[in-house]
Parts: structure tokens; sequence; C-alpha cells
């Protein structure tokens, strides 16, 4: 896929809740769409929103993103190690739930996921993140909708 001018948004799309969410305020900002999920999500392509599909090993789907993201492009992922390096490689990245990461607070969320994962591993439980409402939905697509706006104004999110 040839890099389209302006941003694309690129989806971390293997369980990401919000991808029409994502399809359908692209489409008012004309920006294109590329959602990247393993070969064990079905997934289609529509008009401005390719799907590249990798296997399904651990990191396929990230390493793919990150070899395609540029400068300026929009990550939507859920993943913090995703977030981390393509923030290094000046891209906008919003959580499902429209958190926006930034290099000032990605080495916390790092840390934290760190430690969740050293607790689990003695045993402890964790919860699980809480189930995406119709709230967290709208939140997500306002949020979009601003880094958008401001990339279409203003030229910076």
């Amino acid at each position: 896929m040839e890099q389209e001018p302006g941003p694309t948004i690129i989806v971390d799309a293997d369980a990401c809740p919000v991808k029409r969410e994502i399809i359908d305020t692209a489409r008012q900002y004309d920006c294109s769409v590329l959602l990247v999920a393993s070969y064990d999500h079905r997934m289609e392509a529509e008009p401005a929103v390719a799907v590249v599909q990798v296997d399904r090993r651990s990191q396929s789907v990230d390493l793919y993103i990150f070899n395609r993201v540029r400068t300026g492009d929009i990550v939507v992922t859920q993943d913090f190690g995703l977030a981390s390096v393509v923030l290094a490689k000046g891209a906008i990245v919003l959580s499902n739930r429209g958190q926006r990461y930034e290099q000032s607070s990605i080495d916390f969320l790092m840390e934290r996921r760190h430690e969740q994962a050293r607790l689990r591993r003695q045993g402890k439980r964790s919860k699980g993140p809480r189930a995406m409402t119709a709230e967290d939905r709208r939140r997500f697509q306002q949020k979009l909708t601003k880094v958008l706006q401001n990339l279409q104004e203003f030229g910076e999110p």
C-alpha cells in the first residue's frame, strides 16, 4: 500500500472494539484506514479501508505496524509496547478508549504493565479491562475527531 497524502489511521485490529467508529470518523475527514490483524480475524476491505492480515505469531501485527507507520500517522492500539515504539517514530497513538499515549507517560504505563505481569506470575489475580460501553465508544470517537480536526486545521494534533 502506498503512502497516502495526510495521515493514515493504522489500527491494531485483532481485538479492537472500535473499528466501525474509526472507519466512520475517517470518512468524515477523508483519511485512509489500515486495519492490521492476524489471519484468525476475518475482515473485509471497504472504500478507503485497506486490510492487511499477517500470520498469528505473537508480534506479527506489531512488527507490520512498526514497519509501516510514518510520522503523523495515527495508530489505535491497546498495546503499550507497540505504542512506545510508534511514538518514537512520530505517530499519534490512541487507545481504543480514547486515551492518548504520550512520550511523557508511556514509561510509567510500561512499568505498570511489567509490575502487573510480575504479580500474575506470582499467582496474584488482577482484573482485566472493563467491558466497552456505548459511552466508551462515543468518547473514543470524540477524541479521534479532535485529533483529526487539529491535524486538518493546524497541521498538528
